[in-house]
């Protein structure tokens, strides 16, 4: 970490929005984390069983505050939303969500004086875009998890089949952070080697039905974690870790994440997930890979999918 302060405030003490509290900490990340709830005492609750390990980890100013905490903030991290109830429907939840976002982007501004606003809550490629807009700051600014847990997810399938050290496998899910996601298999590689050329015999290799169920099982992860336990939480705090980590330590990764597109490959006012450069800005730069013609048609259909939704919910 930089020798400067650092102070991260998180919105929203759900079991992601804690999760990511608790993984900041184990990891000595921020000087200062600020947790924000509707419910107080929630927040209060989660502050202090994290403040109650502190002694084995470190020295942090871990508290509940109020949307006026927000001032002089690095990142303002944003997990609190509505769930699916059962028999709604994706643009219901869409709607509910985005009228939250609505009242939550309003009172971060009233405060806020600096830092990147990081959007976790879904849909988050719907959210990203609306907060962007209503916060009128800077492109890249607001941005959010996107596809950084897809990815991860990917590279854990293909570590499973391919037994490999799962810090060697390098590929990329972009697109929507839901049904019309992609992997980027022209541009996956094992150390450095393409996954097309990793076998010494083509028999063994991923076949096109392979690749498609490997697809279907990240887009289905999160769905099966919840049949078994009800919600996922710890491996996208560890998701908004990494991120955050990126922003504080100003170290230039490329991680997946979803911004508002403007003219990147051919796609306009949007927000997706595409291989981006994140810094203690935000989002600096979106990186051009040459994909192939199947995979760019794929993200327009992407891209299209979300155009659909967005103006569903434009007059909220």
């Amino acid at each position: 970490m930089e020798n400067k302060k650092s102070k991260v405030a998180i919105i929203g003490t759900g079991f992601v929005g804690a999760s990511a509290a608790f993984a900041l900490s184990l990891n000595q990340m921020a000087n200062e984390v600020v947790m924000i709830d509707v419910l107080k005492e929630k927040a209060e609750g989660e502050a202090l069983d994290i403040n109650h390990g502190l002694s084995y980890l470190g020295q942090m100013s871990v508290y509940a505050g109020d949307y006026s905490d927000c001032a002089d903030c690095d990142a303002i991290v944003v997990t609190a939303g509505a769930n699916r109830k059962p028999g709604e429907t994706r643009i219901d939840l869409a709607k509910k969500n985005v009228a939250i976002a609505k009242q939550i982007t309003e009172n971060i501004m009233k405060y806020y004086t600096r830092g990147v606003i990081l959007v976790v809550s879904n849909p988050v490629d719907i959210l990203t875009y609306k907060i962007q807009k209503w916060s009128g700051l800077p492109r890249g600014r607001v941005f959010g998890t996107g596809t950084v847990l897809d990815t991860s997810r990917f590279r854990y399938l293909l570590s499973q089949r391919l037994n490999v050290d799962i810090r060697n496998v390098h590929g990329y899910i972009i697109g929507e952070h839901g049904d019309t996601q992609l992997p980027v298999w022209s541009a996956t590689h094992i150390a450095g080697i393409k996954i097309s050329e990793y076998f010494d015999d083509p028999a063994n290799g991923f076949s096109e039905e392979e690749k498609a169920a490997i697809a279907q099982d990240v887009k289905k992860a999160g769905a099966e974690i919840i049949k078994r336990k009800g919600a996922t939480y710890y491996a996208i705090a560890v998701a908004i870790n990494t991120i955050l980590e990126s922003l504080l330590k100003n170290q230039n990764t490329i991680r997946t994440v979803s911004s508002v597109i403007n003219g990147e490959y051919g796609i306009d006012d949007v927000a997706l997930s595409l291989p981006s450069i994140v810094n203690s800005e935000g989002v600096k730069e979106i990186i051009n890979f040459n994909l192939t013609d199947e995979e760019r048609s794929a993200l327009e259909y992407s891209a299209e999918q979300l155009k659909i939704v967005l103006e569903q919910v434009k007059d909220i």
